[in-house]
Order: structure tokens, then C-alpha cells, then sequence
């Protein structure tokens, strides 16, 4: 399967990201013949979690200073706790977050990843949902939030727990073989 051939993804993670959440999604794409870079803050590689538990460790491809959404066709935002609530407080990962929606570029963003959405001020009027507990912040952000396995809203795909990863990377090869969606950039 070589839908995605030509693609480049980002993976915008840091440490203490869902292990499953950024793995998954990122062995997805490259078997349907994308490019996938992991784009962080921190160099070198960062650190996974199971849960609570320590996971694997990813390499990261691509310092987030020097990254330029320009360069890529679609961004993956994976959750667990830490990575987002970290993401969510960079200036450099908001402006490259944002970039993706204002290009009209598939998002995919799980769990906790749509934190880092509500900072970008990217949910306003848009239908997602996430792990339950964020809720709440994505409503009082203008989100409509739906308990689905995937959500897509022009571009934005969205999943709540790792057990939805089956949809989540479905839907996410799905939008990004698409490519734009010109009618994705809102204001917030």
C-alpha cells in the first residue's frame, strides 16, 4: 500500500508521550509509503510512557525551532499526559500547530494531544473529541465535543484512548491522501 507515497508527516511530541500513540499512527503512515520525522523540543531522542509506566524511547528527527510546517503535508499531536500539557506551553509548538490548520493541512491529534489545539486556539466551531477528562478545556475553548472512536472535522482527525488507534490511523491515512483542506483555516 503506497497511498501516502510523496507525504511527509510531522510528530510533534516531547517527553513523557503516549508510547502506543506515537508509534502506532507513525508505523501507519510509513507502511502506506510516507515520510514520518518526529519534530521536538528536546534533541537527541525523548521518552515514551505506558500509561505511567516508562516506555520506549523515539529518536527525534527534527529540532522544533528549526522545523517549518511549510515542509510537511499533515501533522500527528499524540497525547498522554505530559507530552501535550509540555507542547501546550511552546511558543514554538503553537505557531507550527498552527501553521498546519492555516494551510489547510491534515491534523490528527489523541487523547490528550487536542490540549495542544485549545493553545493554538485551532478548536473554535469544530467537532472532536479527546479523552474524556479534557473536555471540559475544549468546550470552553468552542469545540464540539462527541464521545466517538474518530471524529473528522475538514482535516482535524480526532480519538479518545489508545484502544480507538485502529480508527485513528484509518482515518488519519484517509485525510492525509486527501491532502489540503482549504476550508479548514478559521479564525479563532
Amino acid at each position: 500500500m503506497s497511498h501516502l507515497t510523496g507525504k511527509r508527516v510531522a510528530i510533534l511530541a516531547s517527553d513523557g508521550f503516549e508510547e502506543s500513540e506515537l508509534l502506532e499512527p507513525m508505523n501507519a503512515l510509513r507502511e502506506h509509503g510516507a515520510t514520518v520525522e518526529v519534530v521536538s523540543p528536546e534533541r537527541g531522542s525523548i521518552q515514551g510512557l505506558r500509561h505511567f509506566d516508562k516506555g520506549r524511547s523515539v529518536d527525534v528527527d527534527r529540532d522544533l525551532a528549526g522545523a517549518d510546517a511549510a515542509d510537511y503535508d499533515a501533522l500527528v499531536i499524540p497525547g498522554g499526559l505530559f507530552n501535550p500539557d509540555a507542547l501546550r506551553h511552546d511558543d514554538n509548538a503553537i505557531r507550527f500547530t498552527r501553521a498546519f490548520f492555516e494551510a489547510g493541512k491534515p491534523v490528527g491529534a489523541i487523547c490528550h494531544g487536542p490540549w495542544v489545539l485549545v493553545d493554538a486556539e485551532v478548536v473554535d466551531q469544530r467537532e472532536l473529541t479527546s479523552v474524556p477528562n479534557i473536555r471540559r478545556d475544549l468546550e470552553n475553548a468552542g469545540a464540539r465535543w462527541v464521545d466517538r472512536e474518530v471524529v473528522v472535522d475538514q482535516g482535524l482527525v480526532t480519538s479518545r484512548t489508545p484502544k480507538d488507534l485502529p480508527a485513528f490511523c484509518a482515518k488519519l491515512v484517509e485525510e492525509i491522501a486527501e491532502g489540503r483542506h482549504p476550508q479548514q483555516a478559521r479564525s479563532a
